[in-house]
């Protein structure tokens, strides 16, 4: 879900279907689809969905990586309910089974819910309206107009994700058997997650899951325990306690080379790819080891030496538009790959059709028993059908109410820009959907940045920027929530589950997180210095994302020197780069970087690539000295360092609330004879 993520999880489904679990699954009885949405399901998927709302708020207000918790939300799932079993049972109560389809549908609602902290653009889009990023851009600053200023506010914010979250549900509704059944689109993501709760449900399965849910409550207490340790060093203000240990030493300090013991990134490193934290690692030494120091040198000819350290007509300026050269570049780069991809496909799905009968000549007993299971999750996947009908006229209707409610929340945008966008982004939706189900690459941000730019050169000097960025989150949203629910239905189609409990846990899920989601970033709003790039939550794509509205306002006229040069040369390197990564065999491609990966620590720092590296250092020695552990329990471990820093923000927000700060403040500086 959510970021873009360019490592693709290779699973086939006859795998699954030979497995364990799902022999298992042939003689069980499937409940009905209301069946399968239980309270104690909702009650749990609610409360894990403001966990994860939380961490996807902490991740994206620092350094803007959301990792897959799509593993933590199946596992934890299943402790909670089976907790809540337990304790019933003891009581004397009778309980209902716990069935896998069950486990499927609070993975899906919890995801539904903490997506909504990620697309509904907290640290993106929304915030990049703000004033203080106003300020911070400068309110001198060619395009930054004072006028274009919308400061977070919990209810229309609240307003704001209920008239454009649903959209996505019912724009691809009709397409599920064509996605699903007809296509076989993989959807990595959703095999693998299916793969997950298939096992749990079996005897073997279910004790492996009980050891993974201890190894991550402990892990979880280790990482709350750490993190309420640290806030008692962290005194008042940025620069004190771990969170500013010069590990490395003074010198590469003030180059943010340093390991600032976060549990939260550590966790980043060891959920993500080992590829994708290298190229972290890689973009923080080529920014902050090489390039920024370089162009330092030249303070006073390439920029006056007298601006001050956020100043976009200085070096701050070469931090952001390079950044958002290498995000584009690649962004652009996958957008054209997958389209191509997608295009082809369909036709070889379409050539392939009448050649389908031949596979189903099956005569041994293995091939007639997947056969036979197959059938019966089509049947089951088909039984409980979604009317095209209700779907078209809900996604006209609440189209409707969408174009004629925006323009109230973002005058700028008016509504005739919004009713193209609807009539034009369910095609988009389709694209990336099916791209999804291919590479598993979701570009939801990348086809919102394309409506910020196309909406803010239309609306122009007038109101562009905030009807940009607006129209940026109705295409993000809309994008993103179509290709979660396809993911979901592959899911639901390998565990048994009905389509129709998918698609109404999916409303449910939605419905949950446009109003957990925003309450949980006021948390943050109100508790901490959001968007200061001193503070710890810098908010970075906020600034990213309004320079990109201003971009397509103004041009490039108003860049430091040479800083246009260097932003054609991150571009071109990120297609090429890209180009590398496909063309050269698997043995090689795999050592090459990601640029949508090297670009966050341009701009943020490099201190969370050492901790991802650290993570990832920690897991391939795991994997060399005992891999079968690895592939358990890493992800559990992940999870517990994940949530445990996550939970700590709670009271670490109601502490700051209430004013009270830190009893003390370990800062670190030269000896004195350094001096």
């Amino acid at each position: 879900m959510g970021t873009e993520n360019s490592a693709t999880v290779e699973i086939s489904e006859p795998l699954l279907l030979e497995s364990e679990q799902t022999k298992d699954a042939v003689i069980e009885r499937i409940p009905e689809w209301k069946d399968q949405i239980t309270l104690r399901g909702l009650v749990v998927s609610a409360a894990l969905g403001g966990l994860f709302c939380i961490i996807t708020h902490k991740l994206n207000l620092t350094v803007g990586i959301i990792p897959s918790l799509n593993v933590a939300a199946g596992l934890l799932g299943f402790f909670f309910v089976k907790s809540w079993n337990g304790i019933l049972s003891k009581l004397g109560f009778s309980i209902q089974p716990f069935t896998k389809q069950e486990n499927t549908v609070i993975q899906t609602c919890v995801v539904a819910c903490y997506g909504l902290a990620f697309s509904g653009g907290f640290g993106s889009y929304l915030l990049a309206m703000d004033d203080k990023t106003y300020k911070l851009i400068g309110v001198d600053y060619p395009g930054n107009r004072a006028e274009d200023v919308k400061n977070p506010g919990l209810w229309w914010m609240i307003g704001f994700l209920f008239v454009v979250s649903f959209l996505g549900l019912f724009s691809l509704v009709p397409l599920r058997k064509v996605m699903i059944m007809d296509y076989k689109l993989t959807y990595p993501s959703g095999t693998a997650t299916a793969m997950l709760i298939n096992s749990f449900h079996t005897n073997s399965g279910a004790e492996l899951a009980g050891k993974q849910v201890k190894c991550l409550g402990k892990y979880l207490s280790i990482s709350l325990c750490w993190s309420c340790f640290k806030w008692f060093f962290s005194g008042i203000g940025d620069s004190c306690g771990f969170d500013n240990f010069p590990s490395l030493g003074l010198t590469l300090f003030k180059n943010t080379f340093y390991f600032d013991f976060s549990p939260t990134y550590v966790g980043c490193g060891l959920i993500c790819p080992h590829i994708v934290n290298c190229s972290v690692l890689l973009g923080a030494i080529i920014s902050w080891g090489v390039l920024w120091p370089f162009i330092s040198q030249h303070a006073g000819d390439w920029y006056p030496a007298d601006l001050g350290s956020n100043d976009f007509k200085g070096l701050y300026g070469y931090k952001v538009f390079i950044a958002i050269s290498l995000i584009l570049g690649d962004g652009l780069y996958n957008l054209i790959k997958i389209i191509v991809v997608t295009i082809k496909e369909m036709c070889n799905n379409s050539s392939k059709q009448r050649n389908l009968r031949v596979v189903g000549e099956v005569s041994d007993d293995e091939g007639a028993k997947l056969l036979w299971e197959q059938r019966k999750q089509d049947e089951i996947f088909l039984k409980d059908r979604i009317p095209n009908w209700f779907a078209v006229s809900g996604y006209v209707g609440l189209a409707a109410i969408s174009t004629a409610t925006i323009p109230n929340i973002f005058p700028p945008l008016k509504w005739y820009l919004v009713l193209c966008s609807y009539i034009i982004v369910p095609a988009l939706a389709f694209c990336n959907s099916y791209g999804t189900g291919l590479t598993d690459w979701n570009l939801a941000s990348t086809y919102g940045k394309i409506g910020l730019f196309i909406i803010a050169s239309l609306v122009g000097h007038d109101g562009g920027v905030v009807a940009g960025l607006a129209a940026c989150g109705v295409m993000m949203s809309i994008v993103s929530t179509a290709a979660d629910l396809m993911q979901d239905f592959k899911t639901g189609y390998l565990t048994l589950s009905s389509a129709k409990s998918m698609f109404f846990t999916q409303l449910i899920g939605t419905a949950m997180g446009c109003i957990i989601a925003p309450l949980t970033f006021w948390l943050f709003w109100t508790a901490f210095d959001v968007g200061s790039p001193d503070g710890p939550y810098k908010a970075p794509y906020a600034v990213i994302f309004r320079e990109m509205a201003i971009l397509g306002i103004e041009g490039f006229s108003e860049l430091p020197k040479h800083c246009l040069a260097l932003c054609c040369g991150f571009f071109v390197a990120a297609l090429v780069i890209n180009l590398l990564r496909d063309v050269t065999p698997g043995r090689v491609s795999r050592f090459i970087p990601i640029p949508m990966a090297m670009a966050v620590p341009f701009y943020i720092g490099a201190y969370f690539a050492i901790d991802m590296f650290v993570g990832t250092l920690i897991l391939f020695v795991w994997e060399q000295m005992n891999r079968k552990g690895a592939e358990d329990y890493a992800g559990a471990v992940a999870s517990g360092l994940i949530c445990g820093d996550g939970i700590w923000t709670i009271p670490s927000a109601i502490l700051s609330i209430f004013r009270i700060n830190p009893p003390i403040c370990m800062y670190f500086g030269p000896s004195a004879s350094s001096l």
